[in-house]
């Protein structure tokens, strides 16, 4: 009878022994498929995001002062004349207007030689005073008209100058109406429109609930729909103290450097005003935390097997956060699969 229950005994061992491989490798095959990343240090900004339109803080239309018969001037630059896109340095005229009967009219000319003629006499009552040959009396009414005759030859030049269309200051030309050569233009209509966009401003408004966070002399990171791939800096210059009681909004203005002139006036863009910035810190993103009552976790991969970790975040964006408590540099942390892991369960690592 023990013999028996001996040769039972055996067979039972044995036949477990011939199992355990399969029980093995049924075991790994419940193994929970994850990717996982090295938790690095890193920086992080925190931003408020916010959109408009870019425009050029130099901007303006210059009209015909006085009417005249139509001429584009050459462009030194090119040796043509002015066309769309050429650049314009201040002071330079981009279109004149010749009208002989006003040329006459102003007499710019006998203006500048009463003034020579003025200014010597007032010179030679001087020297007469000094002598004792001419009273004070004649030597003031000679003082008077050499003023006179100074303001009436400044006024002939500021006339005369009307005559020209002049950058006020250095830009692009963005606007051209055509006129024939020589076509009689009459005074107010529209020559050129000037922007110079070396330097772009955006108008904003931002809900009153981030009024605490956004100051002047922020930084912030300006990107085109357009041009995606290049990110342009700017600042907070301006902010409106009062909040707007229809819209519960407050303004701003955002000046924008693009010195290569890669964004252009009218583009639509996309503004991030940084709040807060850190440096070197552990950074993590936000879609694989887990928010349960308990707070927010993840899960980190030790020994083949998936811990789940409390963690204590600081500041954020969008897609990434800082985690303060809970996670060291090198933890392997789960960034996909973490949707069916519990805490212990077996992982196996494709990266």
């Amino acid at each position: 009878m023990k013999n028996i229950k001996f040769i039972l005994l055996v067979g039972i061992v044995a036949g477990l022994g011939a199992c355990s491989p399969q029980v093995q490798n049924e075991q790994a095959d419940l193994a929970i498929p994850v990717s996982v990343i090295d938790v690095k240090a890193q920086s992080i900004q925190q931003y408020i995001n916010t959109t408009g339109t870019a425009r050029a803080i130099y901007e303006t239309e210059l009209a015909s002062e006085m009417a005249g018969e139509y001429e584009l001037m050459t462009n030194p630059a090119t040796g043509r004349t002015f066309k769309l896109g050429d650049k314009v340095r201040a002071g330079r005229v981009i279109i004149h207007l010749d009208d002989d009967e006003f040329l006459n009219n102003i007499a710019i000319d006998s203006k500048k030689l009463n003034l020579e003629i003025s200014k010597q006499e007032y010179q030679k009552q001087q020297s007469l005073f000094e002598k004792g040959g001419v009273t004070e009396s004649e030597l003031r009414n000679s003082e008077i008209s050499s003023i006179n005759a100074q303001y009436d030859y400044e006024s002939a030049q500021l006339q005369l100058a009307k005559m020209d269309v002049v950058a006020p200051f250095t830009g692009i030309i963005v606007d051209l109406p055509y006129y024939s050569p020589g076509t009689r233009v009459a005074s107010g209509q529209t020559m050129v429109t000037l922007m110079n966009y070396e330097k772009m401003y955006l108008d904003v408004n931002l809900p009153e609930k981030y009024l605490p966070e956004v100051n002047t002399g922020q930084e912030v990171l300006i990107t085109s729909y357009t041009i995606s791939e290049d990110t342009l800096k700017g600042t907070v210059s301006e902010l409106a103290p009062v909040i707007s009681t229809e819209t519960r909004t407050f303004s701003g203005k955002i000046t924008i450097d693009n010195a290569d002139l890669k964004l252009r006036p009218g583009m639509f863009v996309k503004a991030d005003i940084i709040t807060a910035r850190k440096d070197s810190t552990i950074v993590i993103p936000k879609d694989i935390i887990v928010s349960s009552r308990w707070g927010k976790s993840v899960y980190v991969v030790e020994r083949s097997n998936a811990r789940n970790r409390r963690i204590t975040t600081g500041i954020e964006n969008p897609d990434y956060v800082e985690v303060l408590e809970g996670l060291t540099v090198n933890d392997r942390l789960v960034i996909r699969g973490f949707e069916t892991l519990r805490n212990g369960s077996k992982v196996k690592i494709i990266r």
